[in-house]
């Protein structure tokens, strides 16, 4: 009996790990593919253009005020940014994180940059919450989610979290 609970767990952790695995690296848009355009208003109503940032390494990172895991999540994009901003690499030259905030408030969002103090000047939302056509565009249903993309607006990676993103950046330095 234990040795058949033994496989039925192994099992049953084996398809999960599949699921989640095939759920960050195979779900359109994937890795290998080139991320869609996003032109959405910053928090002064201009807007900004994602492929305003082509030769950059860019973290287009899909966040809310609201999300507590993004909002701790925010702290390490925060020194990633500080270590990276001005830096080459392989993929590309200098690094920027493009924020997407599925929030509704405009005040609570700004709120939540200042509080967050996240430095970087790509802030844009429609505020239109889980009903921004960005969600359907880019295929995702639970924040935070991000990918990052290279020079040529290709997606390299999804899901870097914690210190992930900071490992990827220094794999991929210019000499």
């Amino acid at each position: 009996m234990k040795i058949f609970k033994s496989i039925a767990f192994i099992t049953i952790l084996s398809l999960v790990a599949f699921a989640f695995t095939y759920a960050i690296t195979d779900i359109k848009p994937a890795v290998g593919d080139k991320a869609p355009e996003i032109a959405l208003p910053n928090i002064d109503g201009n807007t900004l253009k994602l492929s305003d940032l082509r030769g950059k390494v860019v973290l287009i990172d899909f966040w809310a005020s609201w999300c507590r895991t993004c909002r701790v999540e925010n702290i390490n994009f925060k020194k990633a940014y500080s270590k990276f901003k001005d830096m080459n690499f392989d993929v590309g030259n200098g690094f920027e994180i493009y924020s997407v905030s599925l929030d509704k408030d405009s005040e609570v969002w700004k709120k939540a940059i200042a509080n967050d103090r996240m430095n970087w000047k790509y802030h844009v939302s429609d505020l239109k919450k889980w009903d921004s056509p960005i969600v359907e565009t880019y295929n995702f249903k639970y924040l935070p989610h991000n990918l990052l993309i290279d020079q040529e607006g290709t997606i390299i990676a999804k899901g870097l979290f914690g210190n992930n993103l900071d490992k990827f950046l220094t794999s991929h330095l210019a000499e």
